[in-house]
């Protein structure tokens, strides 16, 4: 086994129905730009029922139908944030949490010692988070899972990696191994991807991978690392 083998993206989720909600964090091949995707799956009408919304330099998933959402405290929050010099990206209310970590002077790992995973037995899903930090032209990121330790949800498991923006390299984390009941959880540490010097080709890729049946919307943002330029693509299935 190559442990420094680089996947391509499309091959490791294209015949996998359920990976759940997923999180990309690298560099493009020629070093201009950061990369972070972020996107989300479902498999309930409540869960589908959804879309990304841009407000200024943040996403807010906002309900595609008010009158058909259930129980909103699990599917609507801000999955990307900015503050000062760092992006945050994570599949919950987390964003906030390390959000105001930040302001507070903690760190990402800090911050999130308050939270662990979703109280959704029985699957009780991971609570996944990035964070990219942009400093002197350049920048390194984290990733973090939150998931349970056992089947009954007894504690909380917490990992944390840190990684340098190496140019042609991503991680990707995503919160289920595929389908199942309970759907098993993500295992061992955030994959290695190859991500693009190309916003739209990668975001065309990583979209058309995605199971048709429960894709939901996908976010990509490429950032230069020099100038702070931001591009964006942004799909939403439900539009």
């Amino acid at each position: 086994m190559n442990v420094y083998h680089i996947n391509d993206i499309a091959t490791l989720i294209k015949d996998n129905p359920y990976v759940g909600r997923g999180i990309v964090i690298g560099k493009t091949p020629d070093g201009t730009h950061n990369v972070v995707a972020y996107f989300i799956m479902g498999r309930s009408e409540n869960s589908r029922n959804r879309v990304f919304v841009e407000n200024g330099e943040e996403v807010i998933i906002h309900p595609f139908d008010a009158s058909k959402v259930e129980d909103p405290s699990l599917i609507i929050y801000s999955p990307i944030r900015k503050y000062q010099n760092n992006l945050i990206v994570t599949n919950g209310d987390q964003t906030d949490t390390i959000y105001e970590g930040l302001e507070q002077g903690k760190c990402f790992a800090k911050s999130l010692r308050s939270r662990q995973f979703e109280p959704d037995f029985p699957n009780f899903t991971p609570r996944i988070s990035g964070m990219v930090t942009f400093d002197k032209g350049d920048f390194t990121y984290q990733m973090s899972i939150l998931k349970s330790v056992d089947a009954e949800g007894s504690a909380c498991t917490r990992q944390t990696f840190e990684y340098p923006a190496v140019n042609g390299l991503g991680h990707f984390i995503h919160t289920y191994v595929t389908d199942g009941n309970p759907i098993p959880t993500f295992v061992g540490e955030p994959e290695r991807v190859a991500c693009e010097d190309d916003i739209d080709q990668f975001a065309t890729k990583l979209w058309c991978a995605l199971n048709a049946n429960n894709k939901i919307s996908l976010y990509v943002r490429y950032t230069n690392v020099l100038t702070g330029e931001i591009s964006n693509v942004m799909i939403n299935k439900n539009n």
